[in-house]
């Protein structure tokens, strides 16, 4: 996900200023800064406090260069800088802090870099080239060619069934192995556990958006998004308990557009209550992945969520991941519950109570915190499935029924709808 600040380009603004508190650091800087071919009166004299004020009334320079060593709560005082910049401002922040997390978060709410002192010529030599860079190097000129946004819904039957620990490893793995920016977006307002899997609080953005769907735009999903690495941010809510979802879903629906715009995928972690209330948020998802178990409760609400998708989002491919998987533990058969829903079980999952206890342990997604795991073998598949469907030949769900798999040896025709059978059975009336 590109930062609050790192989007756009210099355009015809300034392209350089800073804000450093010490005279000793400014007599290190003003050098390379004439080297670099800029001004070094726009060396200012004052701390990140400073900068707020005078970009609150001035137009913003390409790369800004701000001291922390005043600040008493520099994240918070960040965020205020965010609120004056002008999108596509880089921004390199020093201090004298050496402390990882404050580096990591720091990085984390939009900074390019973080530069601890005392400062040395070839320091910000470097540092200020890494950020020129950035201009040289639009988001886009890594790519071959354009990719189709891919968004899926992961979905569970039941309560418990492991789809939002499957959602947080399918984004996982689309940042981190397959190179997608990807947004997950953690429908759950209340209790959703995305931002908790991934070691982040979780941000007031989901709310913000609920509560003013007016102010959601590029810059908004920029800011509200919390980034877990390079390639993966995400959008969640730890909403008070006591305080009901007041929302006619306009905000979901424009914070999917706005993903289309600045992400290759998206994961909606979609609670059933939200997919029974909110319909429309299925309009421009490609793959519902739907997670079950041998239960004879999952069995039932997985027809009846199959037939409620053959009516209300018939462009949606349902994907059937049956989690949870312990040999001769089984409430029903897989046989029977495939004879049930009359449709194959896409993928099967593992139990592996040692790998999520791992996973929780560390902080981490369940794939990574498991990624020589046998049991995250099928995860890899879906996610493989799933980005297919975005590549470059255009290659659709639909399309792909009609050739070879996108694995090579799986069978989409068993993927893309109920049997013959079944739509037969639902053209009668029932006796």
């Amino acid at each position: 996900m590109n930062s609050p600040f790192k989007t756009g380009s210099m355009g015809n603004r300034e392209p350089f200023s800073a804000f450093i508190c010490d005279e000793s650091a400014l007599d290190v800087l003003r050098p390379v800064v004439i080297e670099m071919g800029w001004q070094p009166e726009k060396c200012n004299k004052g701390g990140l406090r400073n900068a707020i004020q005078s970009l609150s009334i001035a137009a913003s320079p390409a790369i800004l260069m701000v001291d922390l060593s005043e600040s008493g709560d520099p994240l918070n005082d960040i965020n205020a800088l965010a609120e004056v910049c002008e999108p596509g401002t880089v921004v390199i922040a020093v201090g004298q802090v050496n402390d990882v997390r404050l580096y990591r978060d720091l990085v984390a709410s939009g900074i390019h870099d973080y530069l601890l002192k005392p400062l040395s010529a070839g320091q910000l030599r470097d540092a200020l080239t890494q950020a020129q860079s950035v201009f040289a190097s639009p988001r886009n000129a890594e790519s071959d060619g354009e990719r189709e946004h891919v968004a899926t819904a992961v979905v569970g039957t039941r309560g418990g069934v492991g789809a939002s620990t499957l959602a947080t490893s399918l984004a996982w793995l689309f940042a981190s192995e397959h190179h997608r920016s990807t947004a997950l977006l953690d429908l759950d307002v209340h209790f959703g556990t995305g931002a908790l899997a991934l070691d982040l609080e979780p941000g007031r953005g989901l709310t913000d958006a609920i509560e003013n769907p007016s102010r959601i735009d590029g810059l908004f999903i920029e800011r509200a998004m919390i980034r877990a690495n390079d390639n993966l941010a995400i959008m969640s809510a730890e909403a008070p308990i006591n305080s009901p979802l007041m929302t006619d879903g306009t905000a979901f629906l424009q914070l999917q557009e706005e993903f289309r715009q600045a992400f290759d995928m998206t994961v909606v972690d979609l609670p059933r209550n939200m997919l029974i209330n909110f319909p429309h948020l299925l309009t421009d998802v490609n793959v519902v992945t739907l997670v079950t178990e041998l239960t004879l409760a999952s069995a039932r609400d997985t027809i009846r969520i199959l037939s409620w998708l053959k009516q209300n989002a018939p462009a949606c491919h349902p994907l059937i991941v049956c989690n949870r998987m312990q040999p001769g533990t089984a409430e029903i058969s897989k046989a029977d519950f495939e004879a049930s829903i009359e449709r194959k079980i896409n993928f099967q999952i593992a139990f592996d109570q040692k790998a999520a206890t791992n996973a929780a342990k560390l902080g981490q997604t369940f794939i990574e915190a498991n990624k020589s795991s046998k049991t995250v073998g099928p995860i890899r598949e879906i996610a493989k499935m799933i980005v297919g469907v975005g590549e470059d030949d255009g290659a659709s769900l639909a399309d792909a029924g009609k050739k070879n798999s996108l694995l090579g040896g799986f069978d989409f025709k068993s993927l893309l709808g109920s049997s013959a059978k079944k739509d037969k059975a639902s053209a009668e009336p029932a006796e």
